[in-house]
């Protein structure tokens, strides 16, 4: 399995029979063999995790499927890609068998922001990608509400605790100062998964050997791969 780093929360995973395609808004989306069908995901409406963009890749790749959190307006989807396109909303199951001919099946997640977070089983592999699916605790504010935050992140953890994850795509974002660690932390110690890609981090590389450097990483930092730049590609 091939993955490719593109920006922000955007990822590619080039697998035998198909690519998957994460969040992407913006950057190089590297070279897909035509003939490989190409499955798009989009986790919500944020403009850093969706762009009609998307859609143009349809002009290469006979083959596509989009799958979009049904937050996603259909009226953002030009018509002839309609009939190409699953929406789907939280704590939602979907096979794509009879859309791509491959069995691949699609678990979704609440999101605790907007949107959903999918647990996808492809090729004899589950890949997580957590949108914006993260504990969002904040500095400032009440201790109530970042109390609730966390609740709901468990929550949604503990919903695939015990499921054995090859590839996670998970949140480190270092505007929650003192906080950025905590869905990271969170994550690996209830769920895991064999090999974890930091994203969200607004351009900051640094951040996930600042992350590995934390006591409560001291267990499984190996697992966390550090990306140094955009357009970085990883044999997996």
């Amino acid at each position: 399995m091939k993955i490719t780093y593109i920006h922000h929360s955007s990822f590619l995973v080039e697998m035998e029979q198909a690519a998957l395609l994460f969040d992407y808004f913006e950057g190089k989306v590297p070279e897909i063999e035509a003939d490989k069908p190409l499955i798009v995901f989009a986790s919500h409406r944020h403009s850093d995790h969706f762009s009609a963009e998307i859609f143009r890749l349809a002009e290469k790749h006979p083959k596509i499927w989009y799958v979009l959190s049904d937050d996603i307006w259909k009226q953002r989807v030009p018509k002839p890609w309609l009939e190409r396109t699953c929406f789907v909303g939280p704590k939602t199951e979907l096979s794509l068998m009879e859309n791509v001919g491959l069995p691949v099946v699609i678990r979704t997640l609440t999101s605790t922001d907007e949107g959903v977070a999918f647990l996808i089983e492809a090729e004899g592999k589950r890949i997580f990608h957590a949108g914006d699916l993260n504990n969002w605790v904040w500095e400032g504010e009440p201790e109530e509400e970042n109390r609730r935050m966390s609740q709901r992140f468990h929550r949604e953890m503990n919903s695939i605790s015990g499921v054995h994850i090859d590839v996670a795509f998970m949140l480190l974002d270092p505007r929650q100062e003192n906080d950025f660690y905590l869905g990271m932390d969170d994550f690996m110690r209830m769920v895991g998964a064999d090999t974890v890609f930091p994203m969200h981090f607004w351009g900051d590389f640094a951040v996930t050997e600042r992350f590995k450097q934390l006591p409560c990483a001291a267990g499984y930092k190996d697992k966390i791969i550090p990306i140094h730049s955009c357009g970085e590609s990883f044999e997996i």
